[in-house]
């Protein structure tokens, strides 16, 4: 397919709730939207990059320019045979897995379209629903924790993930497992932690977590093997895994049990898809990251969710969580059971809500071919 332009979209929107990890607290979210034209058809993705470089050295400024003065210039100097080919033709450019991946999934949901495919079927899912668990940020007070705890669970959600860091770690836990004994809990340090820690992480053994995610440095792999070692709570990565070979390396090393596939952090979908049937093949179950994406990043999230490796419920939980109104008609809902039900529209089976991105919008540029230039 000849792609005729690629369009950038900076949109904000104010959560309904701060969201704090270890490194700081949000209030809104910087997002940059793309969408992809070829043939009559349009592509939407999203760039998972935050306005800060706290989670990863990507941010929203970086993947715009790196969009759009090497990634659109190598895509408009020739037909892109399909998507799954992008990450190799873009492979020259070393990291900036977040930019790629806003175009790269923004072609599969055009290819999608294109054949009349719902963008799971086309990626080779095989769920029809998603299981769904839900990620809560660190907050005021451990009595505010549990009431959203309480508010989740009573919305149907079937895993429950609460972020850590020094001081808001053990004791917070054993208050949450006093008044939630048997919910299923996870913890999140996003790299709050070091080796000399290990005596504080030990003790969360005694709280029948599901795992503990990417408690050490964001980019390390071997630390983490002398941690897992220490620990009978199952280690998961998060920041560390960059790709499949990366993934294999820390599989192999024993560096974790479990994966947290994020499509920006991977780079798209052709990679994740390498990286789930790769961890199934050696036993490791993975699960869906989330970013505070708007539904469109959610609703990439719901595709990647259906593959077969996901065993896990994943972090994609319902638009009104963190949007008072999201991007998309209609949002993504929860059922009380805590399964999404997977739209069998075509493409990424959720409608951009045009009128209202042009809202939020605070900047918008086309990048054309010149084989198709943009005519005032």
């Amino acid at each position: 397919m000849r792609i005729e332009r690629i369009e950038l979209r900076e949109i904000r929107l104010p959560l309904v709730h701060f969201f704090e990890t270890s490194f700081h607290r949000l209030y809104d979210r910087r997002i940059v939207l793309t969408r992809v034209f070829s043939e009559g058809f349009i592509g939407f993705g999203e760039a998972t990059a935050a306005a800060d470089p706290y989670y990863s050295y990507e941010t929203a400024d970086t993947a715009w320019h790196i969009i759009k003065d090497f990634i659109a210039p190598e895509l408009f100097k020739r037909p892109v045979e399909q998507a799954a080919a992008v990450a190799e033709r873009l492979a020259r450019i070393r990291g900036h897995n977040m930019a790629k991946a806003a175009v790269e999934i923004a072609l599969w949901d055009l290819e999608a379209r294109m054949k009349g495919l719902p963008l799971y079927q086309w990626l080779g899912g095989v769920r029809r629903e998603i299981p769904c668990g839900v990620s809560i940020g660190i907050q005021d007070s451990v009595e505010q924790l549990l009431d959203k705890i309480r508010t989740e669970i009573d919305a149907g959600y079937r895993r429950i993930k609460i972020k850590i860091k020094p001081g808001w770690d053990v004791e917070v836990i054993r208050r949450v497992r006093e008044v939630f004994p048997d919910i299923l809990l996870m913890a999140d340090a996003n790299s709050a932690y070091t080796l000399s820690d290990i005596d504080l992480l030990r003790r969360l053994d005694q709280f029948n977590l599901m795992m503990i995610e990417q408690p050490l440095a964001y980019d390390d792999i071997l630390d983490h093997a002398k941690l897992v070692r220490e620990l009978a709570t199952p280690i998961c990565l998060d920041e560390s895994i960059l790709n499949t070979d990366t993934a294999r390396k820390a599989i192999e090393y024993g560096c974790c049990k479990i994966i947290n596939v994020k499509l920006g952090r991977v780079g798209g979908f052709a990679e994740a898809q390498r990286m789930q049937a790769y961890c199934a093949a050696a036993g490791v179950p993975v699960w869906c990251g989330g970013m505070l994406e708007s539904g469109i990043g959610r609703a990439h999230n719901i595709a990647l969710s259906t593959l077969p490796g996901f065993t896990l419920p994943g972090d994609v939980s319902a638009s009104r969580r963190y949007f008072h109104r999201d991007v998309i008609v209609p949002p993504v809902v929860v059922r009380p059971d805590g399964f999404i039900p997977v739209s069998q529209s075509p493409g990424l089976g959720y409608e951009p809500d045009l009128e209202f991105i042009n809202q939020v919008t605070v900047r918008c540029e086309t990048l054309a071919s010149l084989d198709f230039p943009v005519r005032n």
